[in-house]
């Protein structure tokens, strides 16, 4: 026997009266998509007008309880294990994008040293106060930073990499400068 949430789901869907949507709906054995075509059939419901499709899925009440609103989401979404796996393949590929790209130190022209930037990433969270004044420092003493590496070289770092090394220069003589007109 169908629902009173039926007739009235039907009988809106299909622009039909109770008493028609009843009968479709005892017709089809209490099958909403069926007592859908059934009423078409009849000429009694137009089909859809975009040409779309019905569905017969039900829609959820809306008073669930807290342990049925989990069991959907799973359903409907990703599980924990499922979003820690993407999650980690994210990493890999950031991880992997940091191995393909080095950060070189460069003093006169010549190559210092040229580490992963996955390796200068871990220096900077693991070692941040020493790794960051240790390249300021560097840049007082002449030396250059550039990324090296088909995902950054494109991009604006080194040029503004050498604007940073450029101002520690021009202020390195600046204090030349100033120190020498004192004396």
């Amino acid at each position: 026997m169908a629902t009173m949430e039926q007739v009235e789901k039907l009988k809106e869907k299909a622009n039909v009266s109770y008493e028609e949507a009843r009968a479709a709906l005892d017709a089809c054995g209490d099958d909403i998509l069926e007592a859908m075509i059934y009423l078409e059939r009849q000429g009694k419901a137009k089909s859809s007008p975009d040409g779309g499709y019905y569905c017969s899925r039900q829609e959820e009440p809306e008073n669930e309880t807290a342990d049925e609103d989990s069991r959907n989401d799973t359903q409907k979404g990703e599980t924990f294990s499922q979003l820690a796996g993407r999650f980690l393949r994210w990493c890999g590929r950031i991880v992997e994008k940091g191995n393909r790209n080095s950060f070189e130190v460069r003093r006169e022209d010549r190559t210092v040293i040229a580490v992963p930037v996955t390796a200068l990433v871990l220096l900077v969270i693991f070692a941040f106060w020493f790794t960051v004044p240790l390249v300021i420092v560097g840049l007082f003493f002449g030396c250059r930073y550039y990324f090296k590496g088909p995902d950054l070289e494109s991009t604006g770092v080194n040029h503004m990499m050498d604007s940073a090394a450029g101002a520690a220069e021009n202020l390195k003589n600046e204090v030349k400068n100033k120190g020498g007109r004192d004396q």
